[in-house]
Parts: C-alpha cells; structure tokens; sequence
C-alpha cells in the first residue's frame, strides 16, 4: 500500500513543523485502499497459477517428445518397413552347445546403421564418405536409396565395435545406430554343416539351427545341446581334410555315429564355410554331403546283400556261386575288379568283393526280398534325422533283374552317407535300427528301435565285415588295439549313356571295436586320385580305409574305448604287405 504520496503534497516552507501520526494523515476510507490491495494480490495469485500450470504444462509436453524421441530411436518410426520394425523386436533364440558344454551358437547385440533420407544433406557425398569406412559399400546403390522419399534406409547391419566408432567419427547428418542382435558361431568352420546359421532377423535356414527353430531355439529360447562332440569333430575333420588333400579329391564326408543310442558324435563335410558370413560360401561350400547330397555307394551295399540272403534263408555261408566268368543280364555284363575267376563261396564273395558272386546272390533272393530288406533300413527313403537337408534317395524306375543285380553291389541306387550309416549301424546293434540324431541321449533314457535282421543275422555280416580287415580289401582300416570291422565300396560316378571309370565315388563304412560293437564310421572321397604310395589306385581300400583307421586310433581313446590286448595290429601289418599292390576295391 502506498502511502508516502500524501507526505509529497506538503510544502517546502512548512517542512520544519512536525507532521502529524501517519495514521492521523491517512484518508479516512482506509477500507477502500485495502480492497484495492487485496485484489491485486489476488490478480498475482491468479497469474501465478497460471504460470505453473503452463510450466507444468510445458515440462509434460517436453517428457512426452522425449519419450517418443526415444521411442524412435529405440523402435523405429511409423515409416520403418514391416522388416525392420520386425527386426527391432526383441528376439530371443537359445545358444547351441555340444555334448561337453562348448558353445557352438550364441547371441550378441550389435550396433545396426541406418539412415533417414528426409535428413541426409547430400546422398552421393554421404555414400562415398560411408564407403571410406565400409570399404565394400555399393556407392551408386547407397546414393539411391540415400536419394529415396522414405524416411528409413538400412545401410549396413552388424557393425563390429570398430566400425561404428569410424561412422561415427564422420558425424553426418541423417545417420543413426539401432541395437540388434547377431547370431555368432565361435567354432567357424569346425561344425558349420551341423551348427548351420541364421539370416539377418535370427530365422534359421539350415543345421540345427533350422531343425530346432521352431521348437526349442526360437519357439522357447531355451539352449539346446547337440550329440556331437568337439574333440572328436576337430580329429574327423583334420584326417579328411589331409586325405582330400593327398588325394586331391574334390569333396570328401566324415560321420561318427553311436550304434546303440542313433547319437552323431561327427559329421564333417569338405568344402565347408564360415557360419559367422554364410553369404562369402559358395554352394559348394554350403552343401552337406553328408545328409545333402546322394551317392553310389558301390561295394559297401554287399553287406546288405549278404544280410538280405542270410535273413531270407537263400543262402548261407557255405553257398557257392560260378565267378568263373562275367555275368551277362538283360543285355549287361557284370565283371569283377580283380576277377578270381572260380567259384567263390559266400565269405569269400564278401571278402574278394565280388560283383558277380553278389549280383547271383541278389538274384537267388529277388527283387520284392531286395526291396524290402533295404526298405527296412531306411535306404528307400530320406534319413530320418533332424535336419531338413537330408535328401531322399535316387530309385530305379523299374526294378527288374538287372537293377537286382546292380543294386547288390551299389549301382542303380544312390542314397546319402547318413542313411548309408545307420544301416551299418544296424548291423552293430545286433539287428536293430535306431534313428540317428543329433540330439545327445541319457545314460538312463530307453532307446526304442526296430529289428530289421536276426541277431544271427547281424553277427555273421559282423564276422565278414572284421574278416574283410584282417584278410581282405579293408587292410588299411585296421586300428591296431580297437579291433575294425568294415567294407570299402568303389563306384564309378555315372554319366550320360553310362558310368566314367575315371570318376570315383570311394568310401569305407566301418564299425569298432568289433567284439563290443559302439561306434560306426564312414569316410568317402569325391573322385580322388591315385598317388604314386597307392600304385596309382584310387579305389575305397588305398583312400577311405587309410582315413578310417587313423581317425578310429585318434578318437576311440576320447570316446572311452578300451584298447583289446590282442594281436590283430601285428595280423593287419602282415595283410598290408600282402595285398600290395592288388588292392581290391
């Protein structure tokens, strides 16, 4: 309240006269003054309200454009694409171990950089300034998309920590970094067909990591151990990579397989490829010949044969058959490698691997008996694994005598290492037919298969097989202490209007130890060549029976296999020397 105004109006002369009590001075309507004031301090009051409600206003307003700052940031805005709004959302994908607990597959947040064309100043000075960091950009495709009325450009997915801090440093407007995961294989080439990998948003498109998306990786995020092991895939792959390289083979396929539980402790398939950048591999590089890819396997199918007969009661081991001279059937003639030129009995049609003695076997059985009996090892159809890459066979269109007689001894039919396996297996497991997998088994779970021979069955083929070792064309398998039973197989790659005599298909299909039966091992080379220590030879016995026997004296102490004191090692040494230099096929 303003009062000193009244003082004002006194004169200058009358200054020295004392002035009156202030209260005395004031007007008489005092009441009138006090309202006043009271209403101005409500009109303060007022405005005052005002202005925190403004500022309480303004400070909500300024929160919600953070928070949709960072919503943008963060998810993206309403013009992202549906694949990268999809790719923004969380994902969460189980890890991958082998049966010891090594990680195979794991996830990893990494930075993702995008751009707003709407922001970038110039498309073409930003794309080649990108390029100096990110050497393999497309400039002219960047400064299109740069260019492009969106408001959403992905330029480069998955920087590494390096590469981010070098965009980064070029400080150019319209760029932005986004938090994605990545799928990151720490192993690289060493299991890359089974691990398999992922594409950019975490699906899975081939391996494990395609057989268990859907269920166990992606569907419920939980790890997922796999059978194989390590140890044992890293000593598989070192001995096939050496024999592709002695024998300049262009392919070759390795597999371990439990006999009793279906359990693949490796599979190994050369030309591999980097998971971690699937997209540097060429096809080659990505395919697995192992389930992928399907072959003549040659003589390694007269152990079914012989199984076949001794099942149906055709033929025992006594039985003969004229090896005298070529088999002539439906305009075809049969010969054998190395042709004994008599009559050979059903051991020795199994151990001198006769494709006449085999065809007469097959023969004396019949078609509809072939059918069946390989039909019952899974042979006719796909393997029955997890993996979406294993391939159905090739079949014979007609299956009439000659294609009996073919068949016997791996020609006419092609089918995949993988089912080729278990079928041996089958003969291990004392007639049974488990399915491989790729899953490990407990020590306590209950394996359910299917008999698909007699024990009686199983084990004579067993016997011929650890025959054809010692005695035979399987020499070179032997692993002296773990005692291998086994069969080489040869086949000639075929061809329009016929088969090449100079592309082979060699393999060895193998079981240890014999006299406890645990594991089953084949190794094939894609058309290797003789070197000057095989005498030229290129066949399954001088290529896959050597890498057998090396990989079963590297392996067998890892899985636990007990050593036999015997002198099988020292007979084997002996069968070398003699087989040299008529190997048999």
């Amino acid at each position: 309240m303003r009062l000193w105004p009244f003082r004002k109006q006194v004169s200058a002369k009358s200054r020295s006269v004392a002035l009156p009590p202030l209260a005395e001075a004031a007007p008489a309507d005092m009441s009138r003054l006090l309202r006043i004031e009271s209403d101005e301090t409500k009109a303060l009051d007022a405005a005052r309200s005002r202005l925190r409600v403004m500022g309480l206003s303004l400070a909500v307003g300024f929160a919600l454009l953070g928070a949709r700052a960072i919503d943008i940031a963060v998810l993206g805005s309403a013009d992202a694409a549906p694949s990268q709004r999809q790719a923004q959302q969380a994902i969460v994908r189980g890890d991958l171990f082998d049966r010891t607990g090594q990680v195979l597959a794991t996830t990893l947040e990494t930075h993702s950089l995008y751009a707003d064309p709407s922001l970038v100043w110039d498309a073409r000075e930003t794309a080649e300034a990108l390029a100096g960091v990110l050497p393999d950009i497309d400039v002219d495709s960047l400064t299109e998309d740069l260019g492009g009325r969106g408001r959403f450009v992905w330029v480069r997915r998955n920087l590494t920590p390096r590469q981010r801090q070098a965009v980064f440093s070029l400080g150019l407007p319209g760029l932005g970094f986004r938090m994605e995961p990545r799928r990151v294989y720490p192993r690289g080439r060493l299991a890359s067909h089974i691990v398999g990998y992922t594409d950019r948003d975490l699906q899975g498109l081939a391996g494990a990591e395609r057989a268990f998306d859907g269920s166990l990786l992606a569907g419920d995020g939980r790890p997922v151990a796999l059978s194989i092991d390590m140890t044992v895939q890293f000593h598989v792959a070192e001995v096939l990579a050496a024999s592709v390289a002695e024998f300049q083979a262009e392919a070759a396929t390795g597999i371990v397989m439990d006999v009793r539980t279906g359990e693949i402790v490796s599979m190994v398939s050369l030309p591999d490829f980097d998971p971690n950048r699937p997209s540097d591999a060429t096809p080659g590089g990505r395919l697995n010949r192992a389930a992928q890819s399907v072959y003549e396997m040659g003589s390694t199918f007269k152990a079914f044969t012989v199984a076949m007969a001794l099942e149906n009661g055709t033929a025992t081991l006594e039985s003969g058959y004229d090896a005298t001279g070529p088999l002539q059937i439906g305009g075809y003639q049969i010969n054998d490698y190395h042709a004994e030129n008599r009559r050979l009995s059903l051991t020795e049609v199994f151990t001198h691997s006769s494709n006449i003695g085999s065809s007469l076997i097959a023969l004396d059985a019949g078609a509809e008996a072939q059918r069946g009996f390989l039909g019952d090892l899974r042979l006719l159809e796909r393997a029955p694994i997890e993996l979406a890459e294993s391939a159905d066979p090739l079949l014979p269109r007609n299956w009439g005598p000659t294609e009996t007689a073919t068949i016997s001894y791996g020609h006419g039919i092609a089918v995949s290492p993988i089912a080729t396996i278990a079928a041996f297996a089958a003969i291990a497991n004392d007639g049974v037919y488990v399915r491989p997998t790729l899953l490990p088994v407990a020590a306590d779970e209950t394996i359910v298969g299917e008999r698909v021979m007699s024990s009686e069955s199983a084990q004579t083929v067993l016997d011929l097989m650890r025959e054809n070792v010692l005695d035979g064309s399987g020499g070179y398998a032997d692993a002296p202490g773990f005692q291998v039973a086994g069969k080489t197989g040869t086949a000639e790659k075929p061809t329009r209007g016929g088969y090449d005599s100079s592309r082979l298909i060699s393999s060895f299909s193998a079981v240890f130890p014999y006299d406890d039966p645990q594991y089953a091992i084949l190794v094939l080379l894609d058309e290797p060549h003789g070197t000057e220590s095989t005498y030229g030879y290129a066949t399954g016995g001088w290529t896959a029976a050597p890498a057998v026997g090396e990989i079963v004296s590297r392996i067998a102490p890892i899985l636990g296999v007990q050593r036999a004191e015997d002198e099988t090692g020292e007979r084997a040494a002996l069968v070398r020397a003699a087989l040299m230099p008529e190997m048999i096929p």
